[in-house]
């Protein structure tokens, strides 16, 4: 007779039920309406300011209108991966968008952002390569490096003494990739590239770039972080999906030629994987094509976001190093910020906690983001209602 020893192994794990004892617990909360500045939770209007949709398009008319219409001549499903039988028109159509939108010779596109990171990290370096990842980059990365057969270097974040004293210890006559987020997701604040591209120089090393938070953020109509320095020639791969500033789902990666041949037949998460439905590809089309027709949608995020940090500053919040629109609001306390979201999200103000191992276990905050579409009116009502609650909390 079998004993479950899987089943009691996962029953030990009890930090989800304390905190649903405590009434504290902050996730998979369900949302009965649209994802805009406004949603609905158990019947209840609340303020969105835990979103990623940063242009605000993931409820916009145009994209519902071109999902629609992709459905009705495609299906809802391709029903396979893009290797065999999941490529239509539109998603070639799209990836050559992408790729003049970012600067680059080709693109291709993954179902998920993480299945990019993924099979491209894993996919590139062989056993006698060098990864050197930030310490801050996004989970998929690290999952990716997991994967890989080269040996992974982590630097501190942002720190490029870190970064070349790695650098001083691999291979010259290896593959020495330098992987790093353009806009770091939980802090909010942007990779230092130029200096950056200067030790790739020096090392003869090639910079991924994670544009995941950056693009319909960062540089002309935006384009992103190698277009915001004016380093797009000197960035080798840059990555991107369309679950934040794009309002659909799915990720890409644009590079040379050479390199997007080889991960097509290498990176195993876009071979074994079903490829992006028809209504996703015709989303994300439509909202490259808003967000290059409306530079005031990006101008209004940037006036919002600027308003709101200088907002939380002025009444004594610790933003950290936030340069976008994601401010945290350091808390420090994993409990308290359970407690402040949930005070929030009945005080009618939804934003969501940062824990470890997101964030170093001294780190933790609360994740303010800012959407193109938010108002300043909307700004104030939540900063005067999360300064209450972390007064009440004895942060502020």
């Amino acid at each position: 007779m079998r004993t479950h020893i899987l089943q009691k192994k996962s029953a030990q794990y009890l930090a989800p039920k304390i905190a649903k004892e405590k009434g504290i617990y902050p996730y998979y909360k369900p949302i009965e309406s649209e994802q805009s500045t406004v949603v609905k939770i158990q019947g209840k209007n609340v303020l969105m300011f835990g979103s990623n949709s940063y242009l605000g398009l993931s409820n916009d008319p145009r994209l519902k209108e071109a999902a629609q219409a992709a459905i009705e001549k495609y299906g809802t499903s391709c029903s396979g991966s893009r290797f065999l039988n999941g490529t239509l028109d539109i998603h070639v159509e799209l990836e050559n968008k992408l790729a003049k939108l970012v600067g680059k010779a080709e693109a291709i596109c993954f179902s998920t952002g993480f299945q990019v990171n993924l099979g491209v990290v894993s996919a590139l370096c062989g056993r006698n390569d060098y990864l050197l990842l930030d310490k801050l980059d996004h989970a998929s990365i690290i999952e990716g490096s997991r994967l890989s057969f080269g040996k992974t270097m982590k630097y501190n974040h942002n720190d490029l003494a870190s970064l070349e004293s790695c650098l001083q210890q691999c291979d010259p006559e290896s593959v020495k990739l330098i992987v790093a987020d353009g806009v770091f997701s939980m802090e909010g604040d942007i990779v230092p590239l130029p200096e950056l591209v200067s030790l790739a120089d020096k090392y003869d090393a090639d910079i991924m770039l994670d544009d995941a938070h950056s693009l319909g953020v960062l540089g002309h109509q935006g384009r992103g972080t190698a277009n915001y320095f004016g380093l797009t020639d000197e960035v080798d791969l840059i990555m991107g999906t369309f679950s934040k500033s794009f309002g659909s789902l799915g990720g890409f990666i644009a590079a040379d030629s050479d390199t997007i041949n080889y991960l097509k037949h290498n990176a195993r998460s876009l071979i074994f994987s079903a490829s992006m439905p028809p209504s996703n590809v015709a989303a994300v089309s439509k909202a490259i094509d808003i967000m290059l027709g409306e530079p005031e949608r990006i101008q209004h995020l940037w006036d919002v976001s600027n308003y709101a940090r200088r907002q939380f500053q002025e009444r004594g919040f610790d933003t950290g190093r936030s340069e976008t629109p994601i401010i945290p609001l350091f808390v420090r306390d994993s409990e308290k910020a359970f407690w402040l979201c949930s005070r929030l999200l009945e005080d009618g103000v939804f934003v969501t906690p940062v824990i470890a191992p997101a964030v170093p276990e001294n780190d933790v905050l609360i994740r303010f983001a800012l959407m193109a579409t938010h108002t300043f009116e909307q700004v104030d009502e939540a900063v005067e209602k999360i300064t209450r609650a972390f007064k009440d909390a004895g942060i502020l």
